[in-house]
């Protein structure tokens, strides 16, 4: 206006406007064509020729809301790419999903303020395991329990199973998965539950008082034969490693289960395997020292007593012991000795089957059960034998318990009233002399 009106030279609004004086010639030619309009720009309200076509778009929402609903936006962009040839970014795909009005499938919370507690500097130095019970194959199906071991240097899943609860059998089964694949880590830190230490209120035995804290559980005892350190966690927020995994996993997991058509234990444990070498890519990260942590596994550990569930107990004097109803003949030893009275302990093996441990050797063994849960008790130790029952009398012992009864019930031995009311204090000073 400035310029059409004569009152600023072409020169100076070119200054002004930061514009070359030929493009400002442009725009005054173009206002006295086409008045204020002029200086809009020519590609206002046309389309970008690099937006995502309505065909791709509308076959996203279509998938959304069908095949891959309740997956998250960072999830469906990976599977978009995978499985349908689909390439888009994590924001394209919200931008799609809002646009049609499809909301997520989970809502964060606002997160509260923590202290940070830096990783581990070497991979094995540390090991958050939890287990987290969920419908992992479906709301149509039963509930299960999901146990994993994260290593908090990298964050990478090294061990995982389905169970169909968190039981002290599937944490023996995590933690071989971990000593055969990894080795023996330095540390393991874990929840308070009664698999990692002895929450009962009873009172403590005499060798507790001696060695100054509880007997181990079984897992517990299996730790220390292995030099495993266990550190108890105070709150879920303490392990938040192996909880933000949670979060997820069952986010991602579930959906994968999904898609692959898993709907047991059986195949969600076969499917772990493929799934976490994935995951382990997309999440894991390198830690800050080279190297391994992990101690490597002693040829002469014997495994397979570590890693069972023990119980002392005496060999009768027909050399058998039991456990749980099952009777196991201990055979003869060198020169036909006998073994009876002999206190020894009994191993329950994670395949169900049975062991006898005596001074260094095994004594017997039986073959598998199969695929059948072991009874998980809380402590290693043998607990106190129960009362014997009081046996019947005898008739002279009844005779003579009815004697007792009888002199009991005497008058004289009987307590009355009458007799001991106290006498008041005017009589008692009218009868003396």
């Amino acid at each position: 206006m400035e310029v059409e009106t004569g009152r600023w030279s072409t020169e100076q609004a070119a200054d002004v406007l930061g514009l070359s004086v030929r493009h400002v010639w442009r725009l005054k030619a173009r206002y006295k064509e086409k008045g204020v309009a002029a200086f809009a720009h020519g590609n206002r309200r046309r389309p970008s020729p690099g937006r995502i076509g309505e065909e791709v778009r509308s076959r996203v929402i279509a998938l959304v809301a069908g095949q891959y609903a309740g997956c998250n936006d960072h999830h469906l962009a990976e599977l978009l790419a995978q499985r349908e040839g689909i390439l888009l970014s994590r924001k394209s795909v919200e931008r799609i999903r809002r646009g049609a009005g499809l909301k997520p499938a989970r809502q964060h919370r606002p997160a509260k303020h923590r202290q940070r507690r830096e990783r581990m500097p070497q991979e094995g130095m540390l090991l958050q395991v939890d287990g987290s019970p969920h419908r992992w194959f479906g709301p149509d199906q039963a509930r299960c329990t999901l146990l994993a071991a994260i290593d908090d240097a990298t964050g990478e899943v090294v061990a995982s199973l389905f169970r169909e609860e968190e039981d002290a059998q599937g944490y023996f089964l995590l933690l071989r998965q971990v000593l055969r694949t990894k080795g023996i880590p330095l540390d393991l830190y874990h929840d308070r539950h009664s698999i990692f230490q002895d929450n009962s209120k009873r009172p403590w035995t005499l060798e507790e008082e001696l060695q100054g804290r509880r007997e181990p559980t079984q897992f517990g005892r299996a730790l220390e034969e292995l030099g495993i350190t266990a550190i108890a966690a105070h709150s879920p927020q303490a392990k938040g490693r192996v909880e933000r995994l949670w979060g997820t996993l069952q986010d991602r997991l579930v959906q994968e289960l999904r898609l692959a058509g898993v709907t047991d234990i059986k195949a969600g444990n076969r499917f772990l395997p493929a799934y976490f070498k994935r995951h382990n890519a997309g999440f894991a990260v390198p830690a800050e020292e080279p190297g391994l942590a992990y101690r490597p596994l002693d040829a002469s550990l014997d495994l397979e007593r570590i890693l069972s569930f023990r119980y002392q107990r005496v060999v009768a004097m027909d050399n058998t012991v039991r456990l749980d109803g099952r009777l196991l003949q201990v055979p003869p030893g060198p020169k036909r000795r006998s073994y009876a009275t002999a206190r020894v302990w009994v191993h329950e093996f994670l395949d169900g089957s049975l062991g006898v441990w005596y001074q260094d050797s095994w004594l017997a063994h039986t073959s598998a059960r199969g695929d059948v849960p072991v009874r998980a008790r809380k402590r290693a130790r043998e607990l106190p034998p129960r009362p014997p029952k009081p046996r019947p009398l005898t008739e002279p012992a009844k005779a003579l318990e009815a004697v007792k009864q009888k002199a009991t019930a005497h008058p004289w031995r009987r307590y009355n009233p009458q007799y001991f009311k106290p006498r008041p204090l005017t009589e008692s000073l009218s009868r003396q002399p």
